[in-house]
């Protein structure tokens, strides 16, 4: 067996079906192996959308994504990928082609030392210069990629590593006593949880995307329950409770729902479970919480205390340590109700209007249509920018994995490539990928890989001809000094799609997006939508560096109670 014949058993021993890769010259040894193997190979067209696509296919499946480039500018081409993935928890593997080992060094054609580019990015990286290591190596990276706190390893393979003979196929993973996740919560720990959370009055729980990754949904919600306490969410965190259910009061953060956002500032008692604090989500840190106590659940220990300060810190996967508290807590039963009898009001009253006859088209009205043609199994990913807040402020997400988005990294061009790896993991759901103008055009050039691979993804580009969030930052926070935000009026969208065989329409009116969408999700088929929405409108926003009752009057809500 040659090298390039382990890693493609490796892989399918670690339950690998599909790959997402573009071939190079450091990689022809590799590629000509795949030819023969029954591996699933999705030929992108840029490798960097291979990337976003291993990541889709990782946060959909919950299994690891693969995905493969070859040496020098291919390789490069992966990192802003892998930073993503680093970025938001996502494991994924990136096996990279490098020049022979004796040339490494020198400047080679196509070298580039992806080791060290990669190192602040990566959970960990190997370059193998002994065949006999591949099963042990890629059987190292898969666990260390998926256990503890998630994230992606580089896997780099110079190229006479590929074509030399392996003397034995031995797979006994590298041990790594450095790398020894907590997974159980210190029992001391938890019984001061338990301790301050029947001391509060008014305790509100922040789900991140621990929870999702966890598989913890129901214990959340069961917690939820048993101490009468609301739940909001990070961008990460949606879909990790039920977003229609009574104790979901949605996102918090700079483009959160208002009754999060006023919530929060106003607990006793914050239970942070998997979440890292980001910027985005607790704005000015000094007026971040600022007579509430906090609990934060992690499991990873850098990140409790780094942003805000903890109370009381459990390092733990999420799933076990909210079993062990909600064993403690059986027959404990909250008293203080009004605290979440008056967020459930406020809540109701606080509904955001999203019905509107405006043309162009409100993203509001865009997002509710969406929202009427898909179903709660249906997975959507997002690009960045507006229509990201639109679509994460706006959507009810009702299970967990089922709402992909950039959110540590911010990358443009996440959004489409992700859903082809989300629905190539999951080709029984329905796949909607909501993106922008400026995102789509980094990767228009993916609609080749749909066609080809007949990977049935819907396309509902929010198109208001502008980088919509820094255009939105430029109107509110920059005296309305518009610096190269346009993007113009090119290209058309339906020919552009249609150029790939791929069928689209354009929209401009009320109810044209829920027909055109129902319809491909019934016939399970690819559809490219131009929306032409309305340029100015913006999400409501609460910048960084202002206190949330400071600006609340300024960005009200129009209530939309009362709408059906």
């Amino acid at each position: 067996m040659k090298g390039g014949e382990a890693i493609i058993k490796a892989l399918k021993d670690n339950g690998v079906d599909t790959i997402f890769g573009y071939p190079g010259g450091q990689l022809i040894p590799f590629y000509d192996m795949l030819y023969d193997a029954d591996l699933n190979h999705i030929l992108v067209r840029h490798e960097q959308c291979a990337a976003h696509a291993a990541e889709g296919y990782a946060r959909a499946s919950g299994k690891v994504g693969v995905c493969l480039a070859t040496s020098g500018p291919g390789a490069t081409n992966l990192v802003t990928g892998v930073a993503n993935a680093y970025m938001d928890s996502s494991p994924i593997i990136a096996i990279t082609g490098q020049v022979p080992s004796h040339l490494i060094g020198n400047d080679a054609f196509q070298e580039a030392d992806i080791i060290g580019i990669t190192m602040p990015i990566t959970k960990h990286a190997y370059q193998i210069k002994d065949a006999n290591y591949i099963p042990s190596i890629i059987k190292s990276a898969f666990e260390i990629s998926a256990s503890g706190r998630p994230g992606p390893i580089i896997v780099d393979v110079p190229k006479e590593v590929q074509e030399v003979e392996l003397s034995d196929y031995i797979e006994d993973a590298i041990k790594t006593p450095g790398y020894n996740p907590t997974l159980k919560g210190n029992k001391n720990q938890i019984k001061k949880v338990v301790k301050m959370i029947k001391q509060a009055k008014k305790p509100i729980i922040l789900a991140g995307g621990g929870v999702i990754i966890a598989n913890a949904e129901e214990e959340l919600k069961h917690f939820a329950e048993l101490i009468n306490a609301p739940v909001c969410t990070t961008l990460m965190g949606k879909g990790a409770i039920n977003e229609n259910d009574e104790l979901a009061i949605g996102m918090l953060g700079m483009h959160g729902r208002e009754v999060a956002n006023q919530s929060v500032n106003k607990c006793d008692l914050l239970i942070a479970i998997g979440c890292r604090f980001s910027d985005r989500t607790t704005g000015k840190l000094e007026e971040f919480i600022p007579n509430s106590k906090v609990i934060h659940i992690d499991i990873d220990p850098a990140e409790i205390g780094k942003n805000v300060d903890v109370d009381i810190p459990v390092v733990g996967d999420a799933k076990i340590i909210l079993s062990s508290i909600n064993k403690e807590l059986e027959g404990y039963s909250n008293s203080q109700s009004n605290w979440l009898d008056g967020i459930i009001k406020f809540k109701k009253s606080a509904i955001p209007r999203v019905s509107y006859d405006d043309v162009p088209l409100k993203p509001q009205q865009v997002i509710k249509e969406i929202a009427q043609a898909i179903n709660e199994d249906t997975i959507i990913t997002t690009d960045v920018g507006l229509h990201q807040m639109w679509a994460a402020h706006f959507l009810d997400i009702a299970k967990p994995r089922k709402f992909i988005s950039s959110g540590g990294l911010g990358t443009m061009g996440f959004g489409f490539p992700a859903a082809i790896g989300a629905k190539v993991a999951c080709p029984e759901n329905p796949v909607v990928s909501i993106v922008g103008d400026g995102g789509f055009l980094m990767v228009a050039q993916e609609l080749a890989t749909i066609k080809e691979h007949d990977i049935p993804v819907i396309i509902p580009i929010l198109n208001n001809r502008k980088l919509g969030m820094v255009y939105q930052w430029q109107n509110l926070l920059y005296n309305q000094r518009l610096s190269h935000t346009d993007l113009g009026n090119s290209p058309d969208f339906v020919k552009l799609a249609e150029s790939f065989g791929i069928n689209a329409v354009r929209i401009d009116k009320t109810g044209e997006t829920e027909k055109a969408i129902s319809k491909a999700v019934k016939d399970n088929e690819s559809l490219l939508l131009d929306i032409v929405i309305k340029k100015d409108e913006f999400i409501p926003m609460f910048p960084p560096g202002a206190g949330i009752e400071e600006i609340l009057g300024e960005y009200k809500y129009e209530s939309d109670v009362n709408d059906d």
